[in-house]
């Protein structure tokens, strides 16, 4: 499903099309839940290209919140001064992008085969509410469906003189590089553990593998003006 499409086109995927089609001198772009129309639109201009790959796991229903919290199913221990890479399953949301010239690209439709749910991390005064997504902890890269869910190579380093339990990852899609291949979608990030209640994560640019290629990320195609790409987790990182 993720490619670079010419119109007009038809793909179907798990009950859902994805429509371009010709009216007149213009495109017709139609998005089709199990024979029900969910999005329909006119496309005035000329375009050339339709663009779908994943983006950014926090834009369904609407957007709420850059953050991205990940439930640990069981907590991890990890020792004081240590290094670890550890591997979390994420929800993956599909973007539809159009490009009226090279390299130019506006997002028109937004689409997930996944369940949406949202969580309050921290206290209800001053906690930020984030995209929840429940995975195990593994230790070498997991199987995953692309349409559903990607992995997170994430090299967690205990900076503090603690043994840590760690039973969450608070994620800032600002800093998100998704890469993906024919059957899989990854990217590595990085968990600063600072004490027993404070961390910080952030992503790498490079991709989990050469094969992989790069997303075009729906926070980078709006071109959308960042203070930090950082997660900051200072309500604790268990529970």
């Amino acid at each position: 499903m993720f490619e670079l499409y010419h119109p007009p086109f038809t793909r179907e995927v798990e009950g859902t099309e994805i429509i371009v089609e010709k009216q007149g001198d213009e495109l017709i772009y139609k998005h089709i839940l199990d024979g029900n129309v969910e999005k329909e639109l006119l496309l005035l201009n000329n375009y050339t290209d339709i663009l779908i790959n994943p983006i950014e796991p926090v834009n369904l229903p609407e957007k709420i919140t850059s953050s991205l919290l990940i439930d640990f199913k069981k907590p991890a221990i990890i020792r004081a001064g240590d290094r670890k890479k550890i591997y979390l399953k994420f929800p993956v949301e599909i973007g539809v992008f159009v490009a009226d010239k090279p390299g130019n690209y506006e997002v028109i439709d937004i689409l997930t085969f996944t369940k949406i749910k949202y969580t309050l991390y921290g206290s209800h005064t001053n906690g930020i509410i984030c995209r929840h997504w429940e995975s195990d902890v593994f230790t070498e890269e997991p199987e995953t469906d692309i349409l559903y869910e990607g992995f997170i190579e994430l090299d967690v380093l205990n900076d503090s003189s603690y043994h840590i339990e760690i039973s969450k990852a608070v994620f800032n899609a600002y800093g998100m590089k998704l890469y993906y291949g024919d059957k899989r979608l990854g990217m590595k990030a990085s968990m600063k553990i600072i004490n027993k209640l404070l961390a910080e994560t952030d992503f790498s640019t490079q991709p989990t593998t050469s094969r992989f290629k790069r997303s075009m990320e729906l926070y980078t195609a709006r071109k959308l003006a960042m203070t930090s790409t950082k997660g900051i987790m200072e309500f604790g990182i268990n529970e």
